[in-house]
């Protein structure tokens, strides 16, 4: 679509106005033949929002923080061979707060590996990416705060023994 500026507008952004028009549609119609109904899920839906308001809020502001403060640079630094227990963190901490696609990292993980970030990090990084946070909020809404932080707590150890498996075999060779 073009704009009065001349500037063209992705077509993405024009798919949430059309959904949430559809969505309010949609509502409406049902509010004709079913009111009772309607406005009981209408609340049900406003309900669930407001409950994960502050998991949403919580996750766009660690992104944010965390988009912000990444550079290759600054993480080879703080990851380099001898980080220690600190690289470890920062690995499993990193992997959970990245987001987006695994191949848009890889670039940034070639470059570290090439400043000499061990591979047993690298691995705990992609491992703990398994943790979403955008979805952790819809997690928790079907299956609790209990399964979400104990499937959490898997997750890293898995990482963490990946990453040192990975560890142990670079060191042999």
């Amino acid at each position: 679509m073009i704009t009065k500026t001349g500037n063209t507008q992705p077509k993405a952004k024009l798919s949430g106005r059309y959904l949430l028009l559809l969505v309010a549609l949609s509502y409406a119609l049902l509010y004709c033949y079913y009111p009772d109904k309607t406005l009981q899920a209408l609340l049900k839906s406003l309900s669930t929002l407001l409950h994960l308001l502050p998991v949403f809020l919580a996750v766009i502001v660690l992104m944010g923080i965390f988009t912000a403060l990444m550079n290759a640079k600054k993480v080879s630094k703080l990851l380099g061979k001898q980080s220690g227990l600190r690289g470890w963190l920062i690995a499993l901490i990193g992997g959970i707060l990245s987001h987006g696609s695994s191949y848009i990292w890889y670039q940034m993980l070639v470059d570290l590996r090439k400043q000499k970030v061990s591979d047993g990090l690298i691995v705990t990084f992609l491992y703990t990416r398994a943790i979403k946070l955008p979805w952790l909020p819809l997690m928790v809404s079907y299956f609790g705060y209990a399964f979400t932080v104990i499937l959490m707590f898997y997750i890293i150890i898995g990482a963490l023994a990946q990453g040192l498996i990975v560890e142990k075999l670079s060191s042999q060779n």
